[in-house]
This record gives structure tokens, C-alpha cells and sequence, in this order.
């Protein structure tokens, strides 16, 4: 399973989600530290839920990561996040 896909996954099991995207921008960053040449470095996600319309920036970012898990989160070198409630 590509990890785009974990991630989607493991979002959608853990939030009653509104809307959803898991972008791979792996590609944009050929050639930079962290690009490990998997094509699965960096990632951007879109997402919005209702459970993040009482939490502040920080403690959503914090959720998104504890959702992900510590396994998950090791193997992506970027996560870029936009979150709404």
C-alpha cells in the first residue's frame, strides 16, 4: 500500500472528515535533503473535520500526528498541514 494511501486511511479511521487530500509532493523535492528517491518523502494534507474547530493550531497538528502513529510518521521526511474544524 503507497503511503499516500496509510495516510488517507489512517485520517479517515481516526476523524469524521468533511474533506480530505493526500498530496504527494515528493517530486518537487528530487534532489533535496530528504528526498530519499521512494517517490514517498513528502506529503501535504487537506483536511477538515469537525473535530478540529475547538483546538488550536498546535493541538491539531498533534492529533493529525497521534492519528498517524510514530510508525507512519518515521517514514515521511515532510508533512505539510492544513487543517480546519
Amino acid at each position: 500500500m503507497q503511503k499516500s494511501e496509510e495516510i488517507k486511511n489512517a485520517l479517515m479511521a481516526a476523524f469524521a472528515v468533511d474533506h480530505l487530500e493526500v498530496i504527494n509532493e515528493s517530486a518537487q523535492h528530487a534532489g533535496h535533503a530528504g528526498h530519499d528517491g521512494s517517490g514517498e518523502s513528502h506529503f501535504k494534507v487537506v483536511i477538515k473535520a469537525p473535530e478540529f474547530a475547538a483546538m488550536g493550531r498546535l493541538a491539531r497538528h498533534r492529533a493529525i500526528h497521534a492519528a498517524l502513529g510514530a510508525d507512519l510518521i518515521a517514514q515521511i521526511h515532510a508533512l505539510s498541514l492544513d487543517v480546519e474544524g
